[in-house]
């Protein structure tokens, strides 16, 4: 088989695995609490990314203090606070609704950049912003609905994802400022064995061990554990070896359709029109995002 075929295979079955920690955290959080969640996530992945590195020879890397306190801070915000945001979003927001949010990560990542680095957007980057916005508002804004029972819950719970991929930008963010450059699979067992000893003193305020065994929930964070994390990331990085950033970037777009797709047939919950349309709006926004970080990068050279 082609090469570029494979690499496009290994990103998209890993972005569809991202896809599913959305539904995967609705069983999660009905039955553990989140710092517990990701604390026992953590737990079982960082032995993982340890061994791989054994066998493959990967030396842990040596970095002075200030990139210490960065990796510390990607670890706080993209591993403890996406997975105990989700987690706790996940028990208000539906699935359907999660996943498209989910979606705008890429568009969320280019305004925290603006923000903090003081970047200037493209055009095409400010209309996939703008489509990412009306997707999240076609999710999120129901006219009408303002006064149903659900709807203050529903909105808070949707709030709570949205903050979530907030953190996941943040870490991206981090990531571009560490003097020292650090290899995927090192960065990636650093996340977990810092992201156990962040959430670990707060999942003892929970006290999960004082709480009835959920085996739902603890069988979503083994999934959690093997198949989006340590399987997810050695997929993505032999697909992204294979093909360009910007054909890599564009199986993004698979995150909100796996998301509602596995809400519908996993959890039986209805698609409404206004999720498709916001998923739609969210792969216009990863698109135009893509094509025109390639052009840009086409005019620098």
């Amino acid at each position: 088989m082609n090469s570029r075929y494979i690499g496009y295979m290994c990103c998209a079955l890993a972005m569809i695995g991202v896809g599913s920690t959305v539904v995967v955290s609705k069983s999660i959080a009905a039955g553990l609490p989140p710092f517990s969640a990701t604390a026992l996530r953590f737990a079982i992945a960082f032995p993982l990314f340890a061994l791989i590195m054994r066998w493959r020879g990967v030396r842990w890397p040596r970095l002075d203090r200030r990139d210490i306190a960065l990796v510390i801070a990607q670890a706080a915000a993209g591993s403890v606070g996406y997975t105990v945001l989700l987690i706790s979003g996940m028990k208000l927001a539906s699935a359907g609704d999660a996943g498209v949010i989910a979606g705008t990560l890429p568009a969320v990542s280019a305004v925290v950049a603006m923000l903090t680095l003081g970047e200037r957007p493209s055009p095409a980057l400010l209309g996939a912003i703008g489509l990412a916005t009306a997707g999240v508002l076609a999710c999120t804004v129901h006219p009408g609905e303002s006064a149903a029972p659900h709807a203050g819950g529903s909105i808070l719970g949707n709030a709570l994802v949205f903050g979530a991929i907030v953190c996941e930008a943040l870490f991206i963010l981090l990531n571009r400022k560490l003097r020292t450059p650090v290899a995927p699979l090192p960065l990636s067992a650093l996340m977990c064995g810092i992201g156990f000893v962040v959430s670990i003193v707060p999942a003892c305020f929970e006290r999960p061990w004082g709480m009835p065994l959920d085996v739902s929930a603890v069988s979503g964070v083994l999934y959690y554990a093997l198949v989006p994390t340590v399987v997810g990331f050695v997929l993505w990085y032999e697909g992204a070896a294979r093909v360009s950033g910007a054909e890599a970037g564009l199986t993004t777009a698979l995150v909100p359709v796996s998301a509602l797709a596995l809400a519908a047939l996993l959890l039986r919950e209805p698609v409404s029109g206004a999720q498709l349309a916001g998923v739609a709006c969210v792969l216009g926004a990863v698109m135009l995002a893509t094509f025109g970080q390639t052009l840009s990068a086409r005019k620098a050279a």
